[in-house]
């Protein structure tokens, strides 16, 4: 058996444990889903809201968007996150020492990132089917074209957060992730419709991966009558896939290298610098 499988077994394995310590941590829990129900919560009240020119509730149409972002934060932000205070506690840097052990963290972190992410969607859909009408969670088919979304989105934005926590040395420089990712969930119809934007708004929205795990899980989610609020009244599949396997391309062409010029990087004199700036920060 080569060392590279080896290494990927581990890292399977090393997902799995991961993923069970994330569901029974408070703190893990609360990342994953504080913004799902806070948004669910709002939408609630703006349930009795329609999208224009229907009569379809503003906050149903609203969940899937939510999800969405929420994929977006935790498969993305929180990757990053987690691989900047691996930075700082040593765990990369013994995983350099060990042979192929980037490559075992690397699916570890993928894996277990990735179960978190799922759960993070799964859990709000189960409240979601009693405060909001007209969603089609009893649909074979609705959960068929969710699967692929999901599936497509994590590919694209996994590999993003590798390079974003790869980028940066600390979360405190993460902060200005999470700032633009709160930006883009403004303009990527997430709690409105993006046609009610200026055009030149709904373009930029169009770049990037939260409109269009938004737009595939709207398609997944809603009525079919709903398509008349979006962009070309249309569900646009095959521009889903087009952009999404375009970031996910993108993001796999970019992570190995930036992943190992971090590591070559990385040194036990770099940490305990990194260590030491981090105790004489202001509390």
């Amino acid at each position: 058996m080569s060392a590279a499988t080896v290494a990927v077994r581990t890292g399977l394995h090393r997902g799995r444990i991961e993923f069970r310590q994330g569901v029974t941590s408070g703190q893990d829990l609360w990342m994953t889903l504080y913004f799902p129900v806070f948004a669910l919560v709002v939408m609630f009240f703006l349930r009795g809201r329609t999208v224009p020119g229907t009569d379809f509730s503003l906050g149903a149409q609203a969940v899937p968007g939510i999800l969405g972002m929420n994929v977006v934060l935790v498969g993305l932000v929180a990757v990053a996150m987690v691989l900047t205070m691996d930075r700082e506690d040593g765990t990369l840097l013994r995983a350099k020492a060990t042979p192929n052990g980037v490559l075992g963290y690397v699916v570890g972190k993928v894996v277990s990132r990735a179960g978190m992410t799922v759960l993070g969607l799964l859990v709000p859909l189960l409240p979601s089917a009693f405060l909001f009408d007209g969603l089609r969670l009893g649909d074979a088919a609705a959960w068929l074209t969710l699967t692929w979304v999901l599936a497509l989105g994590l590919v694209a934005v996994l590999p993003l957060g590798i390079v974003l926590g790869s980028l940066f040395e600390s979360v405190q420089g993460l902060s200005v992730v999470t700032l633009a990712g709160m930006a883009l969930m403004g303009v990527s119809g997430v709690f409105y419709p993006v046609t009610a934007l200026p055009e030149w708004l709904q373009w930029i929205a169009q770049v990037f991966p939260i409109y269009w795990l938004g737009l595939g899980l709207r398609s997944a989610l809603l009525p079919d009558a709903l398509v008349m609020a979006e962009i070309g009244e249309s569900w646009r599949h095959l521009e889903t896939v087009g952009v999404l396997g375009a970031w996910a391309v993108l993001g796999l062409l970019l992570a190995p290298p930036v992943l190992r010029r971090m590591a070559r990087r990385e040194s036990g004199a770099r940490m305990a610098a990194r260590r030491e700036k981090a105790l004489r920060r202001p509390m």
